[in-house]
């Protein structure tokens, strides 16, 4: 891994290179989709080969949720210890042998082993993708790279509904599995060459490096933001779990923590997971519904450009309300039109395009908000720690819903399950309404010290009583 040190980069600013790195780094969200997608796919088939009670389909479905849970809970740590893009290239070789595993699996426990191998790397890549990329991204530009990772979930999602297509006729699915290899190995290789985060480099006593770093990535301001990266190390407390529970922490904690919670409870990934399955249950024959999932893939893909081009423009804020408003709307109807017994033809078809537009909300709120906030809500002392512990949150609750949704539409059926996740959705609206800060356009810098004047409560200090400049 010495390789990975080297840092070959030259100080002449280039905006083709801090994009380059971004797509580069966002290939940990590809990771993260394809292998959210893969499995709703493979599963119509895995059955084929190995007999499954309904509790071991969901163990095996969410097999790479808890392992992604263990990833994030480590991961934090990681990125701190080693740095970010060490643990971007440790992720990637995770994932490979999560990947190869499952291909091979003979049994259903190496299966599931290879689900949790492959979830470890998971739970790397969805911290260190957009930490990594916030902080060595321009303040102005910051939200849409940092969405760049999102947009490669969605990427990741449309381009393993593509594969599961591609053998659905075979019903192959070692192969389905087996191709997250490749996307693996192209992360680990082009991290080889791009730089670590300027700010790990600071506080770790590399100024001369991180000093490159923006030179590179930065066409002027190197040292006015060189000098707040300074301001900020001084203040630096501590960056353990504890220093989050301090009170000028708490409204980032509580934010960060209800987005996470926020983002899996609303359903999305009981839609990612379970896409075939839904559909077949609308009259769609195993391939048909394979084809169909690919147009939510596509939904998915084009709403996440639409919100990277207006992230920085419109807001975080203001897409993740119209975001979570829209998806109370949708699951409302796909409640009403699930509750019609044995409904078919017409009903079918609106139910398809209620899930179309569920995804489409989603891709322009709580998906790509969730993950840019939770990278520039915490000062760089905690920031690796801060977002390890949201985003074992977020796999914790998605392992829940997962394992939960079988369950859930079997006891209480489809139309209700769809409504408990709208009522989640109007909870989620509520909160992002009340306590979701604006950060656009702000250095993360900026947000920080915005943070420690407003040490009050969680309202006042990130929602509604936030100063003007946190606001808009």
């Amino acid at each position: 891994m010495a390789t990975v040190d080297k840092e070959e980069i030259q100080p002449n600013g280039s905006n083709r290179f801090i994009y380059l790195t971004a797509a580069l780094a966002a290939l940990n969200g590809l990771l993260f989709g394809f292998d959210t997608g893969i499995i709703s796919g493979a599963f119509l088939y895995i059955n084929d080969t190995f007999a499954m009670s309904p509790l071991v389909e969901g163990i095996v479905m969410s097999g790479a949720m808890a392992g992604a849970a263990l990833g994030a809970a480590t991961g934090g740590k990681l990125a701190d210890k080693i740095g970010r893009r060490r643990l971007i290239f440790l992720g990637a070789i995770v994932f490979f042998i999560g990947s190869l595993t499952m291909a091979i699996a003979p049994n259903v426990p190496v299966l599931v082993a290879g689900r949790l191998i492959d979830g470890v790397g998971i739970g790397f890549a969805s911290i260190v993708g957009p930490l990594y990329i916030s902080e060595i991204a321009p303040p102005k530009i910051r939200g849409a790279l940092t969405s760049l990772n999102q947009l490669m979930v969605t990427l990741g999602i449309l381009i393993s509904y593509f594969v599961n297509y591609a053998f659905a006729d075979t019903g192959d699915w070692r192969m389905m599995l087996g191709t997250g290899m490749i996307p693996a190995v192209v992360l680990a290789i082009g991290m080889v060459k791009m730089p670590e985060s300027p700010r790990w480099l600071y506080e770790n006593g590399r100024t001369d490096d991180a000093r490159t770093v923006l030179k590179r990535t930065r066409k002027t301001g190197v040292d006015a933001e060189l000098a707040e990266i300074e301001k900020t190390v001084e203040k630096q407390s501590g960056s353990g779990f504890t220093d989050l529970l301090e009170p000028w922490l708490r409204p980032a904690l509580i934010v960060g923590l209800g987005l996470a919670v926020f983002q899996q409870i609303t359903g999305i990934n009981a839609v990612m997971y379970y896409a075939p399955t839904i559909l077949e249950s609308t009259g769609f024959g195993s391939a048909t519904s394979i084809l169909a999932t690919t147009g939510i893939g596509v939904i998915n893909v084009v709403m996440t450009i639409v919100a990277i081009a207006l992230i920085d423009r419109v807001g975080r804020r203001k897409l993740l309300l119209v975001g979570t408003g829209g998806m109370i709307v949708t699951l409302s109807i796909l409640g009403v039109v699930f509750y019609v017994p044995g409904f078919s033809g017409i009903l079918g078809w609106v139910a398809t395009g209620s899930l179309m537009l569920f995804v489409a909300f989603f891709a322009i709120g709580l998906g790509p908000v969730f993950w840019l906030l939770i990278s520039e809500i915490y000062p760089l002392s905690v920031r690796g720690s801060a977002m390890g512990t949201v985003t074992v949150a977020n796999w914790g609750a998605n392992l829940l819903v997962s394992l939960a949704f079988p369950m859930l539409t079997a006891n209480i059926g489809e139309s209700s399950t769809f409504w408990l996740f709208g009522i989640c959705s109007l909870v989620a609206f509520v909160f992002a309404h009340r306590l979701v800060p604006e950060t656009k356009g702000r250095s993360l810098e900026e947000i920080e010290a915005d943070l420690r004047e407003n040490i009050t409560d969680p309202v006042a200090g990130t929602g509604e009583g936030a100063s003007a400049a946190s606001r808009e």
